[in-house]
């Protein structure tokens, strides 16, 4: 589940290991790129963090970040 604060969307993901975090990242890379928004995220191990926010809007959430939100649960 997305949580909303501080301007920006959150979510944490957690898979078995490694090798499934890094596939995920890399759909997740594919699908952003197409969409001209990228996310902020970091990865250390099994654990994979993204926070989404429109850079070009104020750092604010807009519906390119519910956009593409929705598109990363998919992609789960």
């Amino acid at each position: 589940m997305w949580n909303e604060s501080d301007n920006k969307l959150y979510r944490k993901f957690e898979f078995k290991d490694f090798s499934q975090a890094f596939a995920f990242m890399t759909r997740v890379a594919l699908a952003a790129e197409k969409m001209d928004h990228h996310p902020l995220w970091t990865n250390v191990y099994n654990k994979v963090e993204i926070w989404l926010s429109t850079h070009d809007a104020g750092d604010v959430v807009t519906e390119k970040d519910r956009k593409l939100a929705a598109l990363i649960d998919k992609l789960v």
